[in-house]
This record gives C-alpha cells, sequence and structure tokens, in this order.
C-alpha cells in the first residue's frame, strides 16, 4: 500500500496473518506491537485512539475529534505509522492482542474484507442501519464497506476520480469543461497543437497505473466495468479491448504525459500550463490550492464524459474505511464514534480540512468544486462505480497492475496485456472462492 496525496493506495500484495507470525513465532508477534504501539492504546479518559498510515491528516483527525466529543464525550487521538508496509502489518498483528487500537483506517473492498474475514473486526451493521435511516449514507455505499452480508467499515471520506484543469489555460485558448465525448476530444487536440500536453497519465507509483484503465472502461459502458470487478465479464471482452484502443491511440497521439511522471509534479505542472487536465482523485484538490491556486477561481474539475452519449453517466469513487477492531482497548467509546462519524457537524469540519467530499449525501463539502460535481451527480443519479484498486482479491490487482504498466510502457501491446488479466482474473478468482469455502 503506499499514501499518496493523502489517499490509502494500496499496491503490494497482501501479508498473511500465519506467514507473519510463523517467522516471528508468538513472542515476537506481541513483542512487534507492543514495540510499534507502546503504551499509546492505554486508555485516556475522553479519547478514543486511531491507528492511521498518514501524518498529514492528524490535524484534520483532531479537529473532527473535537465535534465528536461534543457528541460522544470521546476525541480522536490519531496514531500515525507513515511507514505503509509497516503500519499493514503492525496493525493485522496488533488485532490479535490486548493493545489494538480502538480505531483503524484501512481500505475498502477486498481489502477490508480480508480482514474482516479474521473474525478480528467489529460488526457495524446497526451503525449503519441507523445512518441509513438518517440518510447519512446511500446504499450504494454498502457493498465496499462489508463482508458476507454485515458491515465493517464506515467510510471515511468520498472522492471522485475527475480530470483538474487550469482555467486560465482553458480561457487562453477558448476551451470548456466538456460535457461530451467528442468535446474531450477536441479540448486535447487545441491543447497538444497549442504545446501543452493534453493529460496526465502515469504507471510510476505502481498504483496510478490503472486510473486510466478504470476510467476509460467505465466511460466505455459502466455496466460492463460492474460486472467485470466482479468476475462476471472477461477482460477479452470487446468493451475492454475497445477501452484499451482509445487509451493506445491517445499515447500514439503525444496526448499522455510519460509514463514515469511523477504525479507528485501535477500540481506545479498544472499551474504552470504544462499539462492541460490531471486525472486524479478529488483529494488531489489540497494539493494543487496548496499551490496557491484557488478552487472555483484558478483551477476546475470535470468527470470525464462517457464515450457514446446513450451510455449513463457514471463516477469512480474512492473511499477510506473507519473500522473498529474486535478487541479495541475502549469498544465502547469507539464504537460510539464510528455511529456517529457522518453526522453532518462532524463531517463539515473534516471536509473542510481535506478540501474533499463526504459519503454523507446531506454534507456538502466547502470546496465549491467538489461541491458542484456532487451535487450534479446526486441531482442527475450518476452511476457511483468503486475504484478499481479495491475491487478484487489483491492478488489479482497487483499483477494486473503491474499487466497496464507493462502496457503504458509499450512493454506489451493491448491484446497480450489483456489475455495476462484475464488469465489471472480466473486464477484469483477461483482461489478467493476456495478461500470463502
Amino acid at each position: 500500500m503506499r499514501s499518496t496525496g493523502g489517499a490509502t493506495q494500496w499496491s503490494s500484495h497482501p501479508v498473511g496473518r500465519r506467514s507473519v507470525l510463523a517467522t516471528l513465532g508468538a513472542g515476537g508477534a506481541a513483542a512487534l506491537a507492543g514495540c510499534a504501539r507502546g503504551d499509546s492504546t492505554a486508555v485516556r479518559p475522553g479519547t478514543t485512539t486511531l491507528a492511521n498510515d498518514n501524518a498529514t491528516w492528524d490535524q484534520g483527525y483532531v479537529a473532527a475529534g473535537r465535534e465528536l466529543k461534543k457528541l460522544t464525550g470521546c476525541a480522536l487521538r490519531p496514531l500515525s505509522n507513515p511507514n505503509p508496509t509497516s503500519y499493514r502489518q503492525v496493525t493485522q498483528i496488533s488485532l490479535q492482542t490486548t493493545k489494538a487500537t480502538d480505531m483503524i483506517k484501512w481500505a475498502s473492498g477486498y481489502f477490508l474484507k480480508s480482514l474482516a474475514r479474521t473474525g478480528e473486526l467489529s460488526d457495524l451493521s446497526s451503525l449503519w442501519t441507523d445512518y441509513e435511516r438518517k440518510g447519512w449514507v446511500t446504499s450504494q455505499a454498502r457493498e465496499p464497506m462489508s463482508y458476507r452480508g454485515s458491515v465493517y467499515g464506515i467510510p471515511l471520506y468520498e472522492s471522485y476520480y475527475v480530470l483538474f484543469y487550469n482555467t486560465a489555460v482553458f480561457r487562453k485558448h477558448g476551451l470548456r469543461a466538456p460535457d461530451t465525448w467528442e468535446e474531450m476530444l477536441h479540448n486535447a487536440e487545441v491543447l497538444k497543437k497549442a504545446g501543452v500536453t493534453p493529460f496526465v497519465a502515469t504507471q510510476a507509483g505502481n498504483w496510478p497505473a490503472y486510473e486510466w484503465f478504470q476510467e476509460l472502461v467505465s466511460k466505455v459502458d459502466p455496466e460492463f466495468y460492474a460486472e467485470l470487478i466482479t468476475g462476471k465479464a472477461s477482460y477479452t471482452d470487446p468493451q475492454a479491448k475497445q477501452a484499451l484502443q482509445i487509451w493506445r491511440d491517445f499515447m500514439s497521439k503525444g496526448w499522455m504525459t510519460a509514463a514515469d511522471f511523477d504525479q507528485n509534479n501535477g500540481p506545479a505542472a498544472l499551474k504552470a500550463g504544462r499539462i492541460g487536465m490531471f486525472l486524479h482523485g478529488s483529494w488531489q484538490s489540497q494539493g494543487i490550492a496548496a499551490t496557491g491556486m484557488k478552487p472555483g477561481v484558478d483551477f476546475d474539475a470535470f468527470v470525464m464524459p462517457p464515450v457514446a452519449a446513450s451510455t449513463r453517466r457514471s463516477v469512480i469513487t474512492e473511499s477510506g474505511v473507519l473500522a473498529v477492531p474486535r478487541k479495541a482497548v475502549s469498544h465502547d467509546a469507539a464504537m460510539a464514534n464510528a455511529a456517529n462519524w457522518l453526522d453532518p457537524k462532524v463531517q463539515k469540519v473534516w471536509t473542510d480540512f481535506l478540501q474533499d467530499s463526504s459519503a454523507n449525501p446531506l454534507s456538502r463539502p466547502g470546496n465549491p468544486v467538489i461541491a458542484g460535481l456532487k451535487d450534479r451527480a446526486l441531482k442527475e443519479h450518476w452511476t457511483l462505480l468503486p475504484r478499481y484498486g479495491e475491487s478484487g482479491p489483491p492478488n489479482l490487482i497487483q499483477g494486473n497492475t503491474d499487466d497496464l504498466g507493462g502496457f503504458m510502457t509499450g512493454a506489451s501491446s493491448s491484446d497480450a496485456t489483456l489475455r495476462s488479466m484475464a488469465g489471472r482474473a480466473t486464477k484469483e478468482w477461483a482461489a478467493w472462492e476456495r478461500d470463502e469455502s
């Protein structure tokens, strides 16, 4: 896993509990958990601990915790481990001990399912039912938070995958945010002729290799994408082939950055007018604003339109997870905070810090760019689709992401890439089902 721009990106093979414990031994496991946590998980009245892998969010957790304390009597005390591999291993091991933190930040989808099937997470289904009754969460958000019908996670945030653009660059070249596929292609042509690279696309850091894959497949056919990520469709089907042909065409026209482009330089390149459109999670708004650009004034964003006008509009979404360990030191307090996390008052403070949106549809983001996109998505009933990175067995996603990186660098053809992905899907879905049985 990797943290980039604040969002958790899981891009390494899962570390099995048995393999870790076998290597360490029972005493070693307890020592590692104790060493990593020390006395930090000890009960401190009026607080609940929150293990996470992103120290840059600590200020936001503390601010949201102040609002939670007004509702539950307990604030949040973040315990940050910025080393992704260490965070994952220590968290998995600590769940087996009496030193488990009260709450943990985790990835949704199959990473959460993998953790939930260890039996070490608390069932949050009753909390979810109450959230739905209040209208604080949508039914579409439940599946990535669930395992075998029960809920084990509360959405930490809800990001859309969007294309950011510099409003001054668009005005200079007579462009506007495209509402159709043809308009987006027109924008790319104009920008390319003006010496501006139209799109950011990279496999640097590994996980970004699937950003364009999820976008193009879902904009060709959102229903097919939903079937593909659940193992009900094949990577060699026509819709996937069409998506990679579009991608190949964009690259051959010079519309995309080099495959080794560093996305950390994306905000600065957008501000300088070297790139035209930056595909990324809406959480990147915070990074762009950090360059001095003002949202809604100096930069804006749009969701990629469907390839065919008759295709239903969709948006790729991402959400981290708040989960409560079964052996949490302050379990009751943690459950109370989980039950109030999506309260609009808490979410207002949290999303203002993130400059992003909440999974609570009644909580309007303070960032005008993100607020406008969310308003339109709700008004027009866009289909919300989960991010590819959490939408399948971890080994499948990792291997396929590697394949897509090879495609981007020219190491493999589109057909060879899709055949490899399809073969791996057959193998890994079968392995997942065997483990489930």
